[in-house]
């Protein structure tokens, strides 16, 4: 489904959030956001991994390389009830989430931090390559 992605803010923790509904499992999409091995498909600011785990958990940690070369360090905070989050050089980074809606449909989201509601563009596109790596 070509949803369009839908923003808005959350007031219990003030972060910024872009959504799109996807004809997936919540559970495929989950396992394409936990694979560390498909980060570089779908997000379009990192472009390699390194790391002990393909499936995150919290407390992985491991380190993403940025567009241009430069290695930044990561580490997993929370990750249960479909939602993940993580700092990025030990700073609060994006948050994960997939929210089911039927058997074969659900809605996965970013949200981020309102300092940093210019990476909202680059969420959306990432949504857009979480739905075709999750087959809808």
């Amino acid at each position: 489904m070509g949803c369009v992605p839908r923003i808005e803010r959350i007031a219990e923790n003030r972060r910024l959030v872009v959504e799109r509904e996807m004809d997936a499992p919540a559970e495929a999409v989950w396992d394409v956001l936990r694979d560390t091995t498909l980060w570089p498909r779908w997000g379009p600011s990192v472009t390699a991994v390194e790391c002990d785990r393909r499936y995150i958990e919290r407390g992985t940690t491991g380190r993403v390389r940025l567009p241009g070369g430069v290695w930044i360090p990561f580490e997993i905070t929370t990750c249960e009830n479909y939602r993940w989050t993580w700092t990025v050089s030990r700073i609060p980074a994006t948050g994960h989430s997939v929210e089911p809606l039927t058997e074969r449909r659900c809605v996965a989201a970013f949200d981020v931090p309102l300092v940093a509601a210019g990476y909202l563009p680059v969420c959306r596109r990432a949504l857009s390559r979480i739905a075709a790596l999750a087959g809808t």
